[in-house]
Parts: structure tokens; sequence; C-alpha cells
């Protein structure tokens, strides 16, 4: 337990947390710009309960998102000031766009999409909210370019040991960065989707909110209906670019220790249990030439294996190969129920399938799960590069920052992170079993009341014109 591997496991503990608030925001953004759209088109008052609905929920875990990115800024200055001194003339400016961009104009609309509801006119409160989803897949965009780029590195060139930019072009568009991108926007809108899904399908078994639980659940299946499949076709893909540039890492997630032997292709690893010792899978459960299939489109193809590359030059083979298995695992559970839940709707029994409404409850988190095996696999899957190819992980750590030090502050964050993300995530919660209630409309004409709404309040809220009246 050095400082290097503290520091891995105290940014791996505290990305864990940031990825999954930022994700779910993204896509519940977007839903948010389609209630919002919905509820103006139509003047339907179950429309404009859902959107504030969910409008408190984003509040929250839009809090919550941005308190966890600080903390993992800090980082790159504490426990990783190599990779910032060699990489930051890159990586600065790509985060400082983000800043320029995002933020400026997430922070410009989210006050109005909050509290705006009764100073400004429907239709600015929903351009508002677009503008908010907006900045949110503009965040997105230059995080995984930075991202992407340390595992693909373009476009750069290294002075004394420093990376310079030599075409910002094929910086920001590395190899690796489009479908990277697709994958997250993906994974994004999926996990809003069946978390959407989900407290829909608990509302239902439970009898309570019935029309907005159906609107709800419709529209969960229907979005899931066209991410899911596009999400497995992008991921097949993003395999295909793995194995032209991190040919390594690929080897991990498959467990794959030596080739077959020449026109015999790779088999399918099912199911084993990694050994890196002996460089062999015990108690495997493999398909013959279906890797090659899957993995390289053709019957004979091979994938390098990872008894090509030293030992000191591999990633962590285990925690690689059952992460990968758990995001396509998950995956593909996900396709079923989506294929089971459409197939119910044609036959107009979708609200009253048990058992599909009990796989959406079941399925509620199932998002933010393969999230974070996805997450795990590629970062892992990088080791032990930070920057593939050119810089070390373990060369990117700040000089004579002890363990002590990074001990202790791994323990403040989890106390913290326990505080903070469990009351937020209790709310949360809270708002969930109160669920959707009505909400009055917009005021028009002149002279109606201006005063911005509390868009964080769980109990009943009645409207200030009946409060004044009645007192």
């Amino acid at each position: 337990m050095d400082a290097l591997l503290l520091s891995r496991i105290q940014f791996g503990f505290v990305i864990s947390f940031h990825i999954l608030f930022p994700a779910f925001t993204i896509g519940l953004a977007n839903w948010l710009a389609f209630v919002a759209w919905r509820a103006l088109r139509t003047g339907d008052s179950t429309w404009r309960d859902l959107y504030f609905f969910w409008l408190k929920i984003f509040a929250i875990s839009f809090g919550m998102g941005v308190v966890s990115g600080i903390v993992m800024s800090f980082q790159f200055g504490t426990n990783w000031a190599q990779l910032t001194e060699r990489a930051g003339n890159i990586m600065g400016p790509i985060m400082s766009y983000e800043v320029l961009t995002a933020f400026f104009l997430e922070a410009s609309f989210l006050g109005v999409m909050l509290f705006g509801w009764k100073r400004v006119s429907q239709r600015m409160h929903f351009f508002a909210t677009c503008m908010v989803a907006l900045g949110t897949l503009i965040s997105m965009f230059w995080i995984l370019s930075a991202n992407s780029w340390m595992h693909t590195p373009a476009g750069y060139k290294i002075v004394n040991g420093v990376f310079e930019p030599a075409n910002w072009w094929q910086i920001v568009f590395n190899p690796s960065f489009p479908y990277r991108l697709t994958h997250m926007a993906l994974a994004a809108f999926i996990t809003t989707c069946f978390v959407v899904g989900g407290v829909s399908a608990r509302y239902l078994l439970r009898g309570e909110h019935i029309e907005q639980a159906k609107r709800m659940l419709r529209y969960a299946v229907a979005f899931a209906a066209i991410t899911v499949p596009m999400q497995i076709l992008v991921g097949d893909l993003h395999g295909l670019e793995v194995h032209e540039y991190q040919p390594t890492k690929l080897a991990a997630m498959e467990a794959h220790w030596r080739s077959e032997g020449e026109g015999k292709g790779v088999p399918l690893v099912l199911f084993a249990v990694p050994n890196e010792a002996a460089e062999r899978n015990d108690y495997e459960i493999a398909i013959p030439r279906l890797g090659s299939i899957i993995l390289t489109h053709s019957w004979d193809g091979e994938i390098l294996p990872l008894t090509a590359v030293p030992p000191e030059l591999r990633p962590p083979v285990a925690p690689v190969f059952y992460a990968f298995r758990v995001m396509v695992g998950i995956g593909f559970a996900m396709l079923a129920l989506v294929a089971a839940s459409a197939w119910a709707w044609q036959r107009k029994r979708l609200f009253e399938s048990r058992w599909i409404l009990k796989g959406w409850r079941l399925m509620t988190f199932a998002g933010f799960v393969a999230i974070l095996a996805g997450w795990y696999t590629t970062e892992i899957g990088r080791q032990p590069w930070v920057i593939y190819g050119l810089l070390r992980t373990s060369d990117a750590l700040s000089p004579n920052i002890t363990a002590a030090a990074v001990l202790s502050s791994l323990i403040a964050y989890m106390l913290v992170y326990a505080i903070v993300f469990g009351a937020g995530t209790w709310y949360i919660f809270k708002l969930v079993r109160k669920g959707p209630q009505p909400h009055e409309p917009a005021p028009t004409g002149e002279g109606g009341n201006k005063r911005p709404m509390r868009p964080l309040s769980v109990g009943n809220e009645q409207p200030d014109e009946i409060r004044e009246a009645r007192s």
C-alpha cells in the first residue's frame, strides 16, 4: 500500500462517485427538455407535474456532480503533479474549454430553469432547459476528448519530456474519441431511461400516480428500444478500435493468454478465473472461434495475446475481465427486458404485466452498475500507462508524496462522501417516494405573481395566491 497504489485507489474512489452523477444528469437534462417540450406543446398538466418532479431530482444530482468534480480536479495537483507538468499543455486547455463553453452555458440558464417558472415565459423556460441539456452534452464532449487523448494520444510532440500540441484537431478528435463519446452519451441516456422506467414501474406496482407512471414507462420503453441496440452496435465498433490501438487491453478483457495457433481463431471465454501467476485461465468455459467473429469480424482472426508483452506492461487481468463481462451482461439483460416490454406493449399488456414491471423495478439502477463496470474496464485496462504507451502511471505521481498523506486524505474523502452523498441520495429517495405532485401553471397576463419558485421542496406546495387568500 505505497503512495502510488493509494493514489490510484483514491482517484478511482472519487471518480466512481463523480461519473455517476454527471452521467445521470446528462440523460436527465435531455429527458427534462423532452418533457418540457411536451408540456409546452400540449398544455397538459400531467407533463408539467412530471417536469417539476424530475427537476427536483436533477437539481440534487447536478449539485452532487459539481461537488465531486471539484474534488477530483484537485488531485491532479496533489497526487499527479508529474502528469500535470508533462501533459498540462494539452490537457489544461481542453479542460478550460469545458469551463468556457459548458459551465458558462449551464450557469447562465440553470437559475432560469430552477427558479424562473414564475418570472419568465414558458417558451423562455423551455429554452433555458434546452440550453442546460446542451451544456451537459458539451461538458461531456470536452471531458471525453481529454480522457480519450490519454488512451489514444495524437497531434502532439515531445519537447524535453513535455507534451506540446502540434495539431489541435488531431488532439481533440483523437482516434478513440468518436467511439468513446458516442458510447458514453448512449450510456447516460440508457441509465436515465431505466431510472425513469424503474420509478414508473414502482408506482404501477403500488397503484400510485397511475397516469404519470404510465406515461413515463411508455416513453422509457420507447427511448430504450432505440438506444440499447445502438449501444450494442457502438460497443462493437469501439471494440474494433481497441483492437487496433490498445491490443493489450483487449487481451485482458478477453483473458487471452496465448494464440490458439494459425487458422484456429480466438475462442470467446464465457467464464474463467484468470491466473496471472501461471499465465492461464482456470475453470475456463469458452466457445471456439466465436471470439474471432466478435472481435475481428472474421472466422480465423487473431488478437494479440497477453504473453506477447512482458508482465510489467500488462494490466491487471482479473478486474478487467470481470468488469467487461458485467457491463456486457447488463447490456444484454437490458435488451431482453426492452424486447419483452415492446412485445407486451404491442399486446396492450405493458402496464398489467407484473413480471415486466418487476423487471423494470429490478433494473432501475442497472445503468449505473454498467457505467462503473465499463469505466473500470477502460481505465484499469489502460494500466500501467496513464498516457498510453508514452507515460507510465508510476512516472505521473507527485514527487515526495507520502503514503500516510494519501491514506489520510482518502479516509477523509470516504467520511465526507458518506455524509454528503448519503444525505443527497436519501433526499432523492424521499422525492421519489413522494412522487409527482400537482404543480401550479405559470401566470398569464400582466400583474402575475413574479416570486420565484422553490424547486426542491418535497411537501405539497400550495400556490401563493391560495395561501394569501386563506390568510
